[in-house]
């Protein structure tokens, strides 16, 4: 098959990768350059390297020049980082024309398929998870855990104390809960804070 069927195909995945997929989901709008970018450039060096009368050493020092690719100019969730090495992947594939086409084609296939099942909206909709700072001091994991199900109104899965400030008392915390009609409903803000416990000392 001739190499153009590739990289229309490449073209095509990468295509509904972030515009069908990403922006839609995730609505980013400065990673849709960075998606089609690296995922033609990676398709190109690829191609260049199958076909080139070139080094082992270089192909490896070319790719050891994408490696040192950081993904620290912004922060990057994990399933953007997904999306991220995805439309690498793609590229690879659109890449080598001596791979049989119906496993390259079926190799994208699969991994849009992936993609769009793992990053579904409705995969497990109801599950949140949030690092929260809370404005009260708590040492155990179960007052912790009492306290967040009446702030967030919701049933939780799983709580980590991260760090506990009994001097400014605040406490920082990762919490997996999940939305459903059975959990209690969040107090409103007034009586939450009326509920606070006071720390004010009475002067004597």
């Amino acid at each position: 098959m001739p190499y153009y069927a590739f990289i229309a195909a490449d073209l095509v995945a990468v295509a509904l990768l972030v515009f069908g997929l990403y922006f839609p989901r995730h609505r980013r709008r400065d990673l849709i350059v960075a998606f089609l970018s690296i995922n033609v450039g990676v398709m190109g060096v690829t191609y260049a390297m199958t076909n080139a009368d070139i080094s082992l050493g270089f192909g490896m020092g070319i790719f050891a020049v994408l490696s040192i690719i950081r993904l620290r100019s912004t922060e990057m969730d994990h399933a953007e980082i997904a999306y991220y090495f995805t439309a690498i992947a793609l590229g690879l594939l659109g890449g080598f024309p001596a791979l049989s086409p119906t496993l390259s084609f079926t190799l994208m296939a699969v991994l849009l398929g992936v993609i769009f099942a793992g990053d579904h909206p409705r995969l497990f909709s109801r599950s949140r998870q949030q690092q929260m700072v809370l404005d009260q001091a708590f040492t155990t994991e179960e007052e912790a855990r009492n306290h967040l199900s009446l702030l967030l109104g919701a049933r939780i899965d799983r709580i980590n104390i991260r760090k506990v400030d009994l001097l400014n008392e605040s406490t920082v915390v990762d919490v997996r809960y999940t939305v459903d009609a059975d959990a209690p409903a969040p107090a409103p803000l007034d009586d939450r804070i009326a509920a606070r416990p006071s720390t004010t000392e009475v002067p004597r």
